[in-house]
């Protein structure tokens, strides 16, 4: 058995999106699972695509998920370099050899005749017409002579077929007359994507070849090229497409228009690395139970490719907010504090308060950490509200009475030698057995006269102890002149 190497190979043109996190995962997923390792390898052989800064996203994105690579351009290993620019003059050889063999040729067409074929019906949408395919010896030396400019072409057989196996779709046959005679060595010297990565993989001994199934119309390309050099031909697993719904309901590859894609964004929009990973592991693959609640060590030991479905998989990002709330609640408050602490410092505008305790009540009720701001604003700054929120149905409050239990409430707090949790709890619960009303009918004003909204995380108690002594008494103050007391 050889031992399982993936490798996942980025071209550094932009953001991570979603899809390119995703093959990353199941390649790091089915080497670790498998006791393998899982390699990085730059592909920047398309220098006119190359943005600058796109690598280190790269590098940031999978120390964020937590994805790390046994080898890679920044951590080295037996099968360097691994930036593919840095190996370029390993490919032409190879390019030379399949010339040699007869399954590759020199092509002299210029931009120009390339261009004019675009201008027929039979190569309107793309295509070679293979004009140098037999070019006859001599006049190949004749321009090689006097140094026109060429790119190195693959040879397809003309007829028959070829299949291939893939891990996920299964056999599939294509007919060799469909296959265009691909660009290999383009004329700045530089390998075409789909020759670089046969020659890289082959020579890194990867053993398992992971990408998105857009690609399976390209593999029996690199079957004929792994055939032609006599080299074995490694496990394809080409994975489900992502799709995106939008407002009306339509179904489409996941783009921009659905929302965030890229896992940066993602991040920035309050969710865990971790719950974005655990959901993007479940786009397109599924364990043999009904489990969906999985950290990255749990999908190291539960991972198998046959659970890969042929199906796309639409993104949903109320799926997506579901899982973070859960990684949150799976917290310790003080992990939950920790992550949370700019947002809630964000939140109190400058204001010095007990961050911890904050974080214990907005744990259980924050799904994404973006919420936190707006969530927390009014321990800052007691915001303008109206009287009439003091009336409410359920917690039997009104006009008359609402007044007159903020009053006591103001007195009772006032009253205590020490400021609390336990101590303002149990002065408003036995405030309200005294007055013969309900807990609500006492905590509903006190919590709006503390925070001046409906909703808060945590109830009056917490918000009064997280506000301290005077805080409070000052807000509870400006509530009862609101209630004209």
């Amino acid at each position: 058995m050889k031992k399982v190497r993936t490798r996942y190979a980025p071209s550094p043109t932009g953001f991570m999106h979603v899809g390119n996190l995703r093959t990353a995962l199941y390649e790091y997923l089915i080497a670790k699972s498998q006791g393998g390792d899982f390699v990085l390898r730059i592909e920047d052989t398309d220098q006119e695509r190359y943005v600058e800064g796109a690598v280190d996203v790269i590098y940031r994105t999978l120390k964020t998920a937590g994805l790390k690579h046994d080898e890679g351009p920044d951590v080295g290993g037996d099968y360097g370099p691994y930036v593919q620019s840095e190996r370029k003059d390993m490919y032409r050889p190879f390019a030379e050899k399949l010339i040699e063999s007869g399954h590759a040729y020199r092509c002299f067409c210029t931009k120009e005749r390339l261009e004019a074929l675009k201008e027929t019906e039979e190569y309107a949408n793309g295509g070679y017409d293979r004009h140098c395919r037999d070019l006859p010896k001599e006049e190949i030396d004749r321009l090689l002579a006097e140094g026109t400019p060429y790119v190195i072409r693959q040879k397809m057989p003309l007829t028959g077929t070829t299949t291939f196996t893939d891990a996920v779709f299964g056999e599939i046959t294509a007919p060799n007359e469909e296959l265009q005679d691909q660009i290999l060595i383009k004329t700045d010297g530089y390998p075409t994507y789909n020759f670089a990565n046969v020659i890289d993989d082959h020579l890194m001994a990867i053993t398992h070849v992971v990408r998105g199934n857009e690609y399976l119309s390209s593999t029996p390309k690199y079957d004929l090229l792994y055939e032609a050099f006599g080299w074995e031909i490694p496990t394809y697993v080409h994975l489900p497409l992502i799709m995106g719904k939008d407002a009306e309901g339509n179904v489409s590859k996941l783009s921009k228009r659905h929302g965030s894609t890229g896992f940066d964004d993602l991040v920035n929009e309050g969710y865990l690395p971790e719950a974005i990973i655990n959901y993007i592991a479940l786009l397109g693959w599924c364990p043999d139970d009904n489990t969906e609640m999985f950290t990255l060590s749990e999908l190291e030991k539960r991972f198998s490719v046959d659970r890969i479905s042929k199906s796309p998989a639409v993104f949903d990002y109320a799926k997506l907010e579901w899982f973070n709330g859960e990684h949150i609640k799976a917290m310790t408050v003080e992990q939950f504090e920790q992550i949370a602490r700019p947002y809630i410092l964000q939140g109190l505008g400058g204001k010095k308060l007990d961050t911890l305790k904050i974080a214990a009540i907005l744990q259980q009720r924050t799904t994404k950490l973006t919420q936190i701001p707006e969530a927390i604003d009014f321990f800052g700054e007691l915001p303008e509200y109206d009287a009439e929120m003091f009336i409410n149905k359920k917690s039997k409050t009104n006009a008359e009475n609402a007044p007159v239990m903020l009053k006591a409430a103001f007195d009772e707090l006032k009253a205590l030698p020490e400021w609390t949790n336990e101590a303002i709890h149990d002065a408003l619960i036995n405030l309200a057995v005294k007055l013969e009303v309900k807990n609500g009918t006492v905590m509903w004003p006190a919590r709006i006269a503390a925070a001046g909204k409906k909703v808060t995380p945590g109830g009056a108690v917490e918000i009064l102890e997280i506000l301290g002594r005077d805080e409070s008494l000052s807000r509870l103050e400006k509530g009862l002149e609101k209630l004209g007391r």
